[in-house]
This record gives C-alpha cells, sequence and structure tokens, in this order.
C-alpha cells in the first residue's frame, strides 16, 4: 500500500519563531489517521520545529541539500546536516530551484543519491512550464525529467523515493490545472515507472500533486486513484488551510 502524504513547503517564508508557532498548531491538530503530514521548513527552523512535534504522523523535511557532502561550499547546507536535525525528508529539485537557481537533471540526481545514502527521503519534483505544456510537450518533459533524475537507482532505492509533480504554470498564477490533467499525468508516470521497475515497485510509490491545492479542491484531487497526496506551497503557511486539506482525505 502506497502512503497518504501532505507534505507543506514554507518556501522562504516566516521568522523562526512565527515557524515555531505555526509547526506548535499543525502540531496539535493533526491527528494519527494514515496521513503523513511533513512540515518542510527552511534551515534555520529545522532543529527547532523538530523539538515541538510530538505526532507519530508529522514529520520534517529540508526543502533542498547541497550536491556535495562537505567542504568548501559557503552558504551550503550538506545532507548530514540536515539528517541531524530530525528531518527524515528533503525536497529534491523543486520547479523553483530548477528555473532560479538553474539546477539541471544531472545535478538533481546527485543531490538524490546523496539523500538516500544519508537516510533522508527524497521527495523528487517534476513538472512543466506552461510554453512545454501549451506546445504539447508536457509528457516528454516530465518523461525525461524522471529518467535523467531517477532511473539509475537501484529498485530498492527507487522505492523509498516519493515524487511530486509540478504544473509549474498553475502554480500562483490564478490558472488551475483539473483534477483530470493531475491525473492524467500522475497515471503517465505511474505508468513510466512500471515500464522500468515492475508494477509492484510503481503501485507503492506515492506521487503527489503540487499545482495550487487548496482546501477548496484537496477532496476532488486526492480522489483520482494515482493522486496520493499533495506538496502544498501557500496554503501550508495557515494552519487551517493546511489541515484542511490534510483532511481532505
Amino acid at each position: 500500500m502506497r502512503k497518504k502524504i501532505v507534505a507543506g513547503n514554507w518556501k522562504m517564508n516566516k521568522t523562526l519563531q512565527e515557524g515555531v508557532e505555526l509547526a506548535k498548531t499543525v502540531n496539535r491538530q493533526v491527528e494519527d489517521n494514515g496521513v503523513i503530514v511533513i512540515l518542510c521548513t527552511p534551515f534555520i527552523h529545522l532543529s527547532e520545529v523538530n523539538n515541538v512535534i510530538t505526532k507519530d504522523s508529522l514529520f520534517l523535511g529540508a526543502q533542498n541539500c547541497a550536491s556535495e557532502t562537505s567542504g568548501a561550499f559557503t552558504g551550503e547546507v550538506s545532507v548530514d546536516m540536515i539528517k541531524s536535525t530530525g528531518s527524515e525528508y528533503v525536497i529534491i529539485g523543486h520547479s523553483e530551484r530548477r528555473s532560479y537557481y538553474h539546477e539541471d537533471d544531472a545535478q538533481l540526481n546527485k543531490k538524490t543519491k546523496l539523500a538516500l545514502a544519508a537516510g533522508l527521503t527524497p521527495i523528487f519534483c517534476c513538472g512543466e512550464v506552461l510554453a512545454e505544456r501549451q506546445a504539447n510537450n508536457h509528457m516528454k518533459v516530465v518523461k525525461t525529467q524522471i529518467e535523467n533524475g531517477l532511473f539509475d537507482l537501484s529498485p530498492e532505492d527507487f522505492a523509498k523515493v516519493v515524487i511530486a509533480y509540478e504544473p509549474v504554470w498553475a502554480i500562483g498564477t490564478g490558472v488551475n490545472a483539473t483534477s483530470d490533467q493531475a491525473q492524467e499525468m500522475h497515471k503517465a508516470i505511474r505508468e513510466l515507472v512500471a515500464e522500468k521497475y515492475g508494477t509492484q515497485v510503481a503501485n507503492n510509490t506515492s506521487i503527489l500533486y503540487g499545482g495550487s491545492c487548496k482546501p477548496s479542491n484537496a477532496k476532488e484531487l486526492f480522489a483520482n486513484p494515482d493522486v496520493d497526496g499533495g506538496l502544498i506551497g501557500g496554503a501550508s503557511l495557515n494552519a487551517s488551510d493546511f489541515m484542511g486539506i490534510v483532511n481532505a482525505f
């Protein structure tokens, strides 16, 4: 059985004190009902937020990691540093990292392997921009990102990865992907995984939707057979909105 997951990506928001208070509120409201809830906070929040997590279904994650293990890389944060804070997850290849910081498939592949070696669960992001969707290249783009980023992993390592599909054109633009569009891509991703690693691995791979998921559309999205949860941006900054998405299951 694949896991149902709702991960909140706070991005570059919340002071340390504000983040701790938000985490406390989420921790109080989370129920141990089979849904895994992850708070992906800024690096400076990780240790303090870890200290307020008491629920068995609530976990901590980072938003990125360095592509090196240690050394003279000023400003970078390694997977071992992240692991030492109590984090269990790390987002790899978010669309903002790909776009703003020009992280390519080879670098993200390296980061994924480092995360796995450190005992972290990668949340590997993929997705197309508007021009790629309009040119009907969205399936090809996502296929290439997954193949280049993940498909040299062993079946055992791949089975530890969570995939998040981000229709970049539907994030913060006011244009939402439909439930059918989400299901279509999630199904295609699962079929791609099945071709490489077999049906059992594919059926056990959690694939999250990361395109402006809100309390108002979460239930419809999560009802799709291949949508296993969400990677939540803006709505994760408000405990009521975030828990409305969690409770959509």
